[in-house]
């Protein structure tokens, strides 16, 4: 945990490969005591440039990943280093891209899990950070012990064993628990958790399930655990710490030996010590590596099955499938299951995914949700875009303009609600709230074509220039931008998609 992350150039692996589909060449190099990303297209359609890599994230166990900031705002690096293979490859969300792409924003929900001390965003922004963006590399003492200066006045420091099992296990579930969904609580966010405290108090977790087997996903060890027999007859007497010390790491020669001693220690009877003498490493047969919901990278399966050529198991109960696309609360608890507005709000983020199947579940679970609260703005939002989605314009207007004057920083909600109004054929209206809103989140590169675009139409051409190039500047090689400048620096602008 300690090298979860660092300055990019600590233990750096240079690289150079060309990404197949988009035609890119990129480089990771060192010059001048800096590391750098660049990335060349040669042909018809040439592209060059380069980024400033700052920090790595991961330990390089599996791989790292790379960050860098353009004007404050703080992105993932297209490309990644993957340990397993040894490779350096595109980056989960990027493998099938055919563009370089950019605009991956460092969420906080990433950081906190690989950083300490980081930095929440800036208001209504999602990945600009103040300087420093975090205090420390890697995970220090004070994400599963409490403050530090705690400590060093004298006072008592959190000892996770001594917590209620709950609050114990809250702790690893912060950064091992991933979920399908999650939903910060209503007031309060997910960062603000402290050791000692319960999680399910900041964010709510979900699975989506329909019954068949699951790719494991690369931080779903909590969940996958929960499916196992042994979590299931040991209850709350095990937990993560049952077979891993936070605080050391066996070597490779040792791993072996060490896990065998944290299973007889369960497992305990005479036919255990005996079973498989010629196979001392229980976790080959019972906690096999299996295939990742990210390439060139395997997770260990923490469901362990008892064969390790038995079929993948659902990541939830045979009791709890359906035959059809369901989400479950995890923890799946009584006071999870009276969380209305968590559960609506869950089935709204797979609608805004694209999951049809969600569209009726999440308008039935919103509007029991919006009648409930009717001053929350992020189910009038999430509200609007159902409405929006099925044609009932004015209704999503109303909604939209509710949730932003209760909310102003909803930046999906302004983005949505200047398409309402450029449909009405207005201009002020719609160019205000796409500029606010890319301004604070210029990852969202639609939104700065919506506005270009719409200038143009006006005859504003300056203006639209200046927003392409804003675009531009952090989606170099986006289609629609280079077009839309093109056509702005002819001889005769003209506004074409």
């Amino acid at each position: 945990m300690a090298q979860a992350s660092g300055p990019a150039q600590q233990n750096l692996i240079s690289g150079d490969f060309t990404h197949q589909k988009s035609g890119v060449r990129y480089r990771i190099f060192t010059e001048n005591g800096h590391v750098w990303l660049s990335f060349e297209r040669r042909g018809d359609n040439p592209l060059s440039g380069r980024r400033q890599l700052l920090f790595f994230i991961g330990s390089g166990r599996r791989g790292r990943g790379y960050l860098f900031a353009v004007d404050g705002f703080l992105f993932e690096s297209p490309v990644n280093w993957y340990a397993d293979e040894k490779v350096w490859d595109m980056t989960p969300a990027y493998h099938n891209v055919s563009q370089v792409p950019l605009n991956l924003p460092a969420n906080i929900s990433c950081l906190q899990c690989h950083v300490s001390g980081a930095q929440p965003p800036l208001k209504g922004t999602e990945n600009r950070y103040a300087e420093p963006m975090f205090s420390f590399s890697g995970v220090t003492c004070e994400r599963c012990h409490g403050p530090g200066a705690l400590h060093a006045q004298g006072g008592t420091i959190i000892n996770p064993s001594r917590l209620s099992p709950t609050r114990r296990d809250s702790i690893c579930m912060e950064c091992h628990l991933e979920g399908r969904v999650s939903i910060e609580r209503a007031g309060r966010h997910a960062y603000d958790f402290r050791p000692g405290d319960l999680l399910s108090d900041y964010v709510r977790h979900y699975l989506l399930t329909s019954g068949k087997n699951q790719t494991l996903g690369a931080v779903s060890q909590v969940e996958a655990l929960t499916q196992s027999k042994c979590k299931k007859s040991s209850g709350d007497a095990m937990s993560c710490t049952s077979c891993h010390n936070p605080h050391i790491s066996p070597s490779a020669k040792e791993r072996a030996d060490y896990f065998r001693r944290k299973c007889l220690a369960c497992h305990d009877a005479p036919g255990y010590a005996k079973h498989h003498p010629e196979q001392p490493d229980c976790t080959r047969c019972h906690m096999p590596s299996r295939s990742s919901d990210i390439a060139h990278t395997q997770v260990t399966d923490h469901r362990i099955p008892r064969r390790n050529d038995a079929p993948p198991l659902p990541l939830l109960d045979l009791n709890t499938q359906r035959s059809f696309p369901h989400l479950v609360p995890f923890p799946d608890t009584a006071e999870a299951q009276r969380d209305t507005r968590g559960l609506a709000l869950a089935w709204g983020v797979m609608a805004e995914q694209g999951m049809s199947t969600a569209v009726p579940e999440a308008e039935i679970r919103l509007r029991i949700a919006t009648a409930e609260s009717p001053g929350d703005p992020a189910l009038l939002a999430a509200l609007g875009f159902i409405e929006q989605k099925r044609g009932a314009v004015d209704r999503a207007r109303d909604l939209y303009e509710k949730a932003l004057q209760l909310d102003p920083d909803l930046i999906d909600a302004a983005a949505n609600l200047g398409v309402i109004e450029a449909n009405r054929g207005l201009l002020r209206e719609p160019v205000r709230l796409w500029q606010s809103a890319f301004e604070r989140a210029p990852a969202k590169s639609d939104i700065g074509i919506d506005a270009a675009r719409t200038l143009c139409d006006a005859g504003q051409f300056d203006s639209a220039r200046s927003m392409t190039q804003r675009v531009l500047r952090f989606n170099p090689d986006m289609p629609a931008a280079r077009k839309l400048m093109q056509q702005l620096n002819s001889t005769k602008p003209v506004c074409k998609p």
